[in-house]
């Protein structure tokens, strides 16, 4: 498959071997992340709630010559995490790499207009999600000397518009990275984060459901936002997943608790667009 292909991985970059599993795969950074794992050689578990993009994700590395399988996973149900990641250690025979990448915005609100259930789902997913995770995983992870890599974001590092739930969750996954990293670099798992900025996907498909009008008003707000920033563009899905297969590899070696800004220099300004 023509996804597969891309800029071969230096030595220091090499996975070939190792058992990732990738929470969210179904489609924009997860996906492009279970396929840059793929393409540098690890055996991908593809977990997702929607069953038939995680399928096609899983199956687009198999079509490609690599070794992948889904795993149908909500990650905030302890009893679905919990399946998930025995049935990925069950089948590839351990777990050397997670990549907490499952999340959902939330909408857009003020925290007084916030519908309590809306801020628990977005607590549940975003940051249950990773701890459960986390937890599930560390045993088999521990055995390897595996890593951790949690993608985060901007949004959890600074504050910005209408997203008091999204920030805090995702403030809560950068804080939990920092704490992992403290617990278990003595034991030899590296824990890290992602922090994206403004990149081109639909996380939870919100802008495919608003028609053709919509998306095109949606889609030019985030391209104006994006263009604020230092690079003045959104970044594609590749460019947030080769940061992510470069900490879950040995070419990161020395880093843990470190979290990683890939955000066209966002925040590096004042413009939150």
């Amino acid at each position: 498959m023509t996804e597969l292909t891309g800029p071969v991985p230096s030595a220091a970059s090499d996975l070939t071997g190792r058992v990732a599993i990738v929470t969210g795969a179904s489609s924009g950074i997860g996906r492009a992340t279970a396929l840059v794992l793929a393409r540098a050689g690890a055996r991908v578990v593809a977990a997702d709630v929607t069953v038939d993009g995680g399928e096609a994700t899983a199956q687009a590395i198999r079509d490609a010559g690599g070794d992948a399988t889904f795993l149908p996973c909500d990650v905030s149900d302890a009893p679905q995490v919990e399946d998930m990641v025995a049935s990925a250690a069950e089948h590839f025979g351990g777990v050397d790499i997670l990549v907490n990448n499952a999340g959902i915005s939330g909408g857009a609100s003020l925290l007084h207009d916030l519908d309590p259930k809306v801020w628990d789902r977005v607590m549940a997913v975003n940051l249950r999600g990773p701890f459960l995770c986390a937890k599930y995983a560390l045993p088999h992870l521990l055995a390897r000397r595996g890593v951790i890599v949690n993608v985060a974001s901007t949004y959890g590092v600074i504050g910005a518009p209408l997203a008091p739930a999204y920030c805090a969750s995702k403030g809560g996954v950068v804080t939990l990275t920092k704490q992992l990293a403290v617990d278990y670099g003595p034991m030899g798992v590296r824990v890290n984060a992602v922090c994206p900025g403004y990149v081109d996907t639909d996380m939870g498909g919100g802008r495919a459901r608003l028609g053709p009008e919509g998306q095109a008003a949606a889609n030019a707000r985030r391209e104006a936002a994006a263009a604020r920033q230092p690079i003045g563009r959104q970044a594609h899905v590749d460019e947030i997943a080769r940061v992510i297969a470069f900490l879950s590899s040995d070419a990161s070696s020395f880093m843990t608790g470190s979290v990683v800004t890939v955000d066209g220099g966002c925040t590096a300004t004042f413009n939150h667009g």
